[in-house]
């Protein structure tokens, strides 16, 4: 008798790697989305988390590497996958003069699954009128209707490239408050890139930071929490150096001089190697803190960092 066969991810990147002329977008970036979780991708502008998407929905075909959605190679299967995901773009787009209920009526003819209802009750939540054209709408009313669109066929997986940039603040929390009842109602697997990190903090898993087309940290959120930290010295008696070497065990990120003293970001932080500093009289009076997402990101990818602090891409395959 044969095992049962183990259902493949809903998302996998495997070495993929983009280049346009000599610039290299994307290089060797490989990582998991697992069922039912929400993966948030985080990077600045040029970055490369574009190139990644349209990898992700078989619009660019990568110079090596694949992108697999539910076991199957996007590109070589798109029209048959992308059934199965919902997919809101960073510049929604649809037909200027149709109106958002013409707009649903055409979408509820090439999904079978269309709940037109749910897609009626998400635009009175969001308060966006059904019979003004598309082309009249407001960028955050166009994003509310594009999200819209995508959960209505009730997708087994949600793709959705920075889909609150631009938007004021009520139409952003109304985006991610509809994101987090989908996710409580069906449990949708999720993958998103964003710029709104403190909203990312209290709905994502995973968390990945491309920086320069590198995938340098691929790892649940619980696990970043944990062994980042922010630690303050006042200035330490025996000088600088002192501080630097008993630092080094916890892999510092950041490291700033300050008239006060000294503030870092460290990346290996636990209590057991914290411990021998909190109790040394010559490093001033240390203090240690969370850090928050936002925090953590732009110390990783804001250059350069000091000379002897660095971080390891950490969980990327």
């Amino acid at each position: 008798m044969s095992a049962p066969r183990t259902p493949a991810p809903p998302l996998t990147a495997a070495g993929l790697t983009v280049r346009y002329g000599r610039r290299i977008a994307l290089d060797d970036v490989s990582f998991g989305v697992e069922e039912g979780s929400v993966y948030a991708l985080l990077g600045l502008n040029g970055a490369g988390k574009s190139s990644l998407v349209r990898c992700l929905l078989g619009l660019r075909r990568p110079e090596s590497g694949t992108a697999k959605l539910f076991g199957r190679d996007v590109w070589s299967h798109r029209a048959e996958v992308l059934q199965e995901v919902g997919v809101v773009p960073e510049e929604p787009d649809a037909p200027p003069t149709l109106s958002v209920r013409e707009i649903a009526r055409f979408s509820a003819r090439i999904h079978s699954k269309f709940d037109r209802a749910g897609f009626d009750q998400r635009l009175r939540r969001f308060g966006v009128p059904a019979d003004v054209p598309f082309g009249r709408l407001s960028k955050g009313q166009k994003g509310q209707v594009a999200l819209a669109l995508a959960l209505a066929p009730a997708p087994r997986m949600l793709i959705l490239d920075d889909p609150t940039l631009g938007l004021d603040a009520k139409a952003r929390r109304s985006v991610f408050e509809e994101l987090i009842g989908e996710l409580a109602e069906r449990g949708t697997t999720v993958f998103l890139t964003t710029h709104e990190l403190a909203a990312v903090e209290g709905i994502a898993d995973r968390v990945g930071i491309l920086r320069d087309g590198r995938l340098l940290i691929d790892e649940d959120l619980e696990s970043l929490r944990g062994r980042f930290r922010r630690l303050r010295f006042t200035r330490p008696n025996d000088g600088e150096a002192t501080l630097d070497r008993a630092l080094a065990d916890l892999a510092p990120v950041t490291i700033e001089r300050r008239a006060w003293g000294v503030e870092a970001i460290v990346s290996a932080f636990s209590e057991e190697r914290w411990a021998p500093l909190a109790g040394r009289a010559d490093l001033g009076s240390p203090e240690v803190e969370a850090v928050r997402l936002e925090d953590l990101f732009l110390a990783l990818v804001e250059p350069p960092a000091p000379t002897g602090a660095s971080v390891e891409p950490r969980g990327a395959a």
